[in-house]
């Protein structure tokens, strides 16, 4: 079985956020998945829900074996071994790791939606993976990262916090 590349998005606002994601992306890595890239982490102004810390935020590029399904569930699992809970929507957490994008794939599922379905629509999301795949192309708009930033009516703020990851 050949491996498959995905962009994760990787996200915490609760507990030590940059400690969250390190951790993260370890029990991907110890769980079979190569991280191929990472962004620098970025803090962000939180979206939908705005009374909350704001958010750390970074985007990978991982090649594994595993199916786009099988990685939701390894997602959710990490998710949950870092103490996630489901409170409101756009709510703080400790965790987040959104699936992006897997080449030209689209899955529409109720589980599971590749694209992303609001990626397009996050600066949070599309700064830090422009900065690793800015010529990647979203399947649906049919648009590179970089045009879909340029593009952006999202004005909420993000700034680069630092590059060592």
């Amino acid at each position: 079985m050949n491996c498959r590349k995905y962009f994760l998005s990787l996200g915490s606002n609760l507990g030590s956020p940059v400690r969250n994601l390190a951790l993260a992306r370890q029990l991907l890595e110890t769980s079979g998945v190569n991280i191929l890239r990472a962004s620098a982490i970025y803090i962000t102004q939180p979206v939908g829900f705005k009374k909350q810390p704001w958010f750390y935020n970074q985007v990978i590029e991982v090649a594994t074996k595993l199916s786009p399904l099988e990685l939701l569930f390894l997602a959710k699992k990490i998710e949950r071994q870092l103490k996630r809970k489901k409170t409101v929507r756009f709510g703080p957490r400790p965790i987040d790791i959104d699936l992006l994008l897997s080449g030209r794939l689209i899955i529409n599922k109720k589980e599971l939606k590749i694209p992303h379905p609001r990626m397009h629509q996050r600066r949070f999301v599309l700064e830090p993976l422009n900065e690793i795949a800015p010529e990647a192309i979203h399947p649906r708009k049919k648009k590179k990262i970089k045009t879909l930033l340029r593009q952006l009516d999202d004005n909420s703020i993000v700034l680069r916090w630092r590059d060592d990851k």
